[in-house]
């Protein structure tokens, strides 16, 4: 236990805090640790132009997040040209009228995965860059394979349980049964690897490398300005709030989301960032937003962020308000929603251990 609490702490902290004038300074957080790939130790602050590139733990948040978001940019972007020349797909129509196109596993897998791909290229990259392991971005930690198969659990739980308190209140109607036999078992594993990637492609995208180096340029100028020990929760908790903020909105291209549909993306996010805080890394938060959509669009059938698929096992239709029921949004646009999340809030805090501090009996080094 005692290296899983070291791996994670590697990985949630951005680097390593300098200690007040009374005390010593210290070394990377990993090289305190003992990890094989120390990210770069605690040096004296550059002078001249170089203050403005680099500071104690190398190239400043801010030039980082600048050639993160060219980098990934002109990947996707490139990305975009391609599929255009090679496969031109007309734009649909969006606005009030819009009206959503299911969506097939095939075109779901690629639309997610290809991105995805780019993604990791580009926190790659930039990992070379910093001279930090790319685990540190969210994907390391110990008992990856037992916290990723939690998140599928749990999600395929409070989903249910969500569908469950429509089903029982007269807001959702099961009409009938689609598939079945072989043709269910496929699509069922189609539908998995689909919101697989929906899960990893949107949890990396907006928990991985943005969180994690937000938060290192949130830190320190919370520890400028305050000089505060806690200043890494702070950065972390104000990176969180503002990237969760900017997946909420996302959400409001989507044809059929209302507003509670993108509150609840917005908290989800939130929500998904204690599971980062509380583990250093994405893979629980990977599993359940891979069950939870899953359980909706293939398992359920209803609408998930007002997008459907084609070939879910159910037939389902909302009654009522679009408040109570979710309406064209799904059960995300229902106010049920919002008990749901507090739910698996309280899960994240009983069943994942508290792993970003400190390993205990760390020594103070000074820097190299």
């Amino acid at each position: 236990m005692a290296d899983d609490q070291q791996t994670s702490f590697n990985q949630q902290l951005p680097s390593t805090e300098v200690q007040p004038e009374t005390q010593p300074e210290i070394q990377s957080a990993a090289a305190v640790s003992g990890n094989d790939y120390p990210t770069p130790p605690v040096r004296n602050e550059p002078t001249g132009i170089g203050w403005i590139l680099f500071g104690k733990e190398g190239l400043r948040a801010g030039w980082s997040l600048f050639i993160y978001i060219a980098i990934t940019a002109a990947l996707l972007a490139s990305l975009a040209f391609v599929m255009h020349k090679v496969h031109p797909v007309p734009q649909p129509p969006r606005g009030e009228h819009a009206i959503a196109q299911p969506m097939t596993p095939g075109k779901t897998i690629f639309n997610e995965a290809a991105p995805f791909a780019l993604i990791l290229l580009a926190t790659w990259i930039m990992s070379r860059i910093e001279k930090r392991p790319n685990s540190v971005y969210g994907l390391g930690g110990g008992n990856i394979p037992q916290r990723f198969f939690a998140g599928l659990l749990w999600g395929i739980v409070c989903i249910s349980l969500l569908i469950y308190a429509l089903q029982t209140t007269g807001h959702l109607v099961f009409e009938a049964r689609l598939l079945h036999g072989g043709q269910a078992a496929k699509s069922a594993t189609l539908w998995a690897v689909g919101f697989l990637c929906v899960g990893l492609l949107e949890e990396y995208l907006m928990r991985g490398y943005l969180q994690f180096t937000l938060a290192r340029g949130l830190a320190g100028i919370y520890g400028s300005l305050f000089k505060t020990r806690h200043r890494y929760a702070l950065g972390f908790w104000t990176a969180a709030i503002l990237l969760s903020f900017l997946f909420g909105f996302g959400h409001s291209a989507n044809p059929g989301e209302s507003p509670i549909g993108e509150l609840s993306a917005g908290l989800a996010g939130f929500v998904f960032a204690f599971s980062l805080w509380r583990t250093g890394s994405l893979w629980w938060a990977f599993g359940f937003h891979a069950a939870w959509d899953w359980g909706q669009s293939f398992l359920y059938g209803v609408a998930d962020s007002g997008t459907t698929v084609q070939g879910h096992l159910y037939a389902t239709h909302p009654v009522g308000k679009a408040l109570l029921s979710g309406g064209t949004t799904g059960p995300e646009g229902s106010i049920y929603v919002l008990p749901t999340l507090a739910l698996i809030a309280l899960i994240i805090f009983l069943t994942l251990r508290q792993a970003h501090q400190p390993p205990p009996g760390a020594k103070l080094h000074r820097p190299l």
